[in-house]
């Protein structure tokens, strides 16, 4: 089994605001067994800017984006130690690896090759591969995400079996602050989402939630969860924190479209054309509201409600210019009025719905 980590900003602060040496020391004491089972273990770590502020004596995160890249490259080379140093004294090897978003991009096949087959054969030596953007020359994920976004890219990039996101919040709370043990319904559970981030994190729930939503629709299943989480249980997918299951299995095809390909453009839905694609259906031009971007047929866009929230990606049929001609017309009024075959703006076998 390949399970991915991702360690958030405030799991590696106490309550003091000190560094929690128990919790990397739990943490990789839960590797070295899980790797005794034969699993491999990858990290997605954040921490760069906490562990900069600790070095040189800062009391709070800085607000200003180029002091928060200097101290990540400060404070990255003290994560490392830390990791390090308490994996060691487990027998672990780890590594450093720094990503940008490039790396995931369709115009750059070769990069993330390499990026992949690098820590393929780091897996290979045995070695757990820790990793965090590179915050020093990119801003996404400083500016939002906290990696959590990043967490789920590098589950499709090396086909993991689970993603764990380790969150202060322990899992999703209802609203008397109970965990919920497993959501069945992704869209509902943002109605629970209080709040944006923390202190140090920048992410917060609906973060988690919306990178949830993206690992789902490739077909891997996410927890998340909490320091008091008994981490070998995980990979049984038993939980004290929050279970999203993946409703079906995904088409490598698919997954390149929701991960890789960038969106040319974006098209508009109402709340009945959401309703068919959630049912398997293909997008007719009845339920298009309006068109953005510059997109020729065959390329990749988003799809949007009407609220602007991203619910699925796909190859179009026709150009903007011809959907913004067809859209709001039936089929045949659309075969008859562009001369072809195609009734669908996009084929349900080209298009991948976010749950």
């Amino acid at each position: 089994m390949r399970i991915l980590f991702k360690v958030g900003s405030n799991l590696l602060r106490t309550k003091k605001g000190d560094i929690d040496l128990n919790f990397l020391s739990k943490l990789a004491e839960a590797v070295k067994d899980l790797k005794d089972m034969g699993d491999q273990v990858l990290i997605v770590s954040s921490g760069a800017v906490l562990c900069g502020t600790k070095k040189i004596g800062m009391s709070e995160r800085p607000k200003d984006l180029i002091t928060r890249q200097a101290l990540s490259g400060i404070g990255q080379a003290y994560l490392m130690h830390l990791y390090d140093t308490v994996f060691s004294s487990y027998g672990l090897t780890v590594a450093q690896v720094l990503l940008t978003n490039d790396v995931f991009s369709k115009e750059n096949e070769s990069r993330f090759k390499n990026a992949k087959d690098t820590l393929e054969r780091m897996l290979e030596l045995g070695v757990v591969p820790v990793i965090n953007e590179n915050d020093t020359v990119a801003v996404g994920e400083l500016l939002f995400g906290d990696n959590d976004f990043l967490s789920v890219y590098v589950s499709y990039m090396m086909e993991v079996d689970l993603l764990v996101i380790l969150s202060s919040a322990g899992g999703l709370l209802d609203h008397e602050g109970r965990v919920i043990p497993e959501v069945k319904d992704l869209e509902s559970a943002f109605s629970y989402v209080k709040g944006t981030g923390s202190e140090f994190g920048t992410g917060g729930m609906r973060s988690k939630l919306e990178a949830t939503r993206l690992a789902l629709s490739i077909g891997i299943p996410v927890i998340i969860t909490g320091k008091e989480e008994d981490l070998l249980q995980l990979r049984n997918l038993k939980t004290k924190g929050t279970l999203f299951r993946p409703s079906r299995r995904v088409r490598r095809k698919l997954r390149e479209i929701a991960i890789i390909e960038e969106p040319k453009g974006a098209v508009y839905i109402d709340r009945g054309a959401v309703k068919a694609l959630r049912e398997g259906k293909s997008l007719l031009p009845a339920g298009v509201i309006k068109v953005e971007g510059n997109f020729s047929a065959g390329d990749v866009v988003s799809v949007m409600d009407p609220d602007g929230i991203v619910v699925a990606k796909g190859k179009v049929n026709f150009s903007k210019e011809e959907v913004e001609r067809i859209k709001g017309l039936k089929g045949y009024q659309v075969k008859e009025l562009l001369k072809t075959t195609k009734e669908e703006i996009i084929h349900r076998d080209n298009l991948v719905v976010f749950q």
